[in-house]
């Protein structure tokens, strides 16, 4: 498979248009045969990319103590239960964060605040935090969610994801295609039976069908 998923990227790219900023490089995911209507049929994936996602990853964490002190190393802004409280009273702020942030981790302690206070807020967007169990190390969770994209299809037949940037090259995009194929497969019902076609791009290119 891998052969063939690099020989699609590689049209992709070779197909762009020179442009003056760094494209990033998706796949279409088409489904078929699935009620989407039925939640448990849905498709809401954390897939960890081999090459990483060639763009930087808004992540915020909710910790206290010496976690927080830890994740101010690797992430974009660290909050506490004042600042959760904060949010929750603001609700024009809450989404401004939800819409800027990819990922949000939380202290296994804070996920019930959080449900609490912003859970109307992420629970919709698919962004509540991911816990972080008390062996868990901060530094490592954000550190692998940085090169994490979500796989998420609601209940739409067709949704997209990130699985690069252009100057990454073919390899390592096709490398991330293949991960995320094989996660996608084992998720569906009658697996690669649940796949109408998979397409490559990037931001303003032609697509190019991924054989699957």
């Amino acid at each position: 498979m891998a052969d063939t998923i690099q020989e699609a990227v590689t049209l992709a790219l070779d197909d762009a248009p020179e442009r003056n900023f760094r494209e990033t490089v998706d796949i279409a995911i088409n489904l078929r045969d699935l009620d989407l209507n039925d939640p448990s049929n849905r498709i809401d994936e954390s897939v960890v990319l081999p090459a990483g996602t060639g763009q930087e990853t808004q992540i915020v964490v909710f910790a206290e103590g010496e976690t927080a002190v830890r994740a101010e190393e690797v992430a974009d802004e660290v909050l506490d239960s004042d600042d959760l409280e904060d949010l929750g009273d603001d609700d024009d702020r809450a989404k401004d964060l939800a819409g800027e942030t990819d990922f949000f981790v939380a202290e296994a302690g804070l996920m019930q605040d959080i449900g609490r206070y912003l859970g109307t807020v992420l629970g919709p967007r698919g962004k509540m935090p991911t816990p972080l169990q008390p062996d868990d190390d901060v530094v490592d969770t954000v550190n692998r969610m940085k090169n994490t994209v979500q796989l998420r299809s609601r209940d739409r037949r067709t949704f997209h994801t990130r699985v690069g940037a252009e100057d990454m090259g073919a390899e390592a995009i096709s490398d991330n295609i293949d991960v995320i194929i094989r996660r996608l497969e084992a998720s569906l019902e009658k697996g690669p039976l649940n796949i109408d076609g998979i397409y490559v791009k990037t931001t303003m290119g032609p697509a190019r069908e991924v054989p699957v």
